[in-house]
């Protein structure tokens, strides 16, 4: 686990994730055009869970999901 903590509408909090979630962030992030800070913000703003770090992980399956029907829906115009 990865510690690390961040600003967050005014207030200081810390998100411990594993690694690979981190970078998957990182990447989520640069996709959006966003600091990792306002990434985690929207996040804390839309979550439906208690915990953040467990909806950062939820944001971040939710991600790749949406990209993999993405590119699957892409795939299928193409045929």
């Amino acid at each position: 686990m990865e510690k690390r903590s961040l600003s967050i509408a005014g207030h200081r909090t810390s998100i411990a994730l594993e690694p690979q979630f981190w970078a998957a962030l990182t990447e989520m992030a640069a996709d959006r055009g966003q600091t990792m800070a306002a990434l985690i913000k929207s996040i804390d703003e839309t979550r439906e869970t208690a915990n953040l770090s467990s909806a950062a992980r939820l944001s971040v399956l939710a991600w790749y999901q949406q990209r993999l029907a993405a590119s699957s829906a892409a795939e299928q115009t193409a045929d």
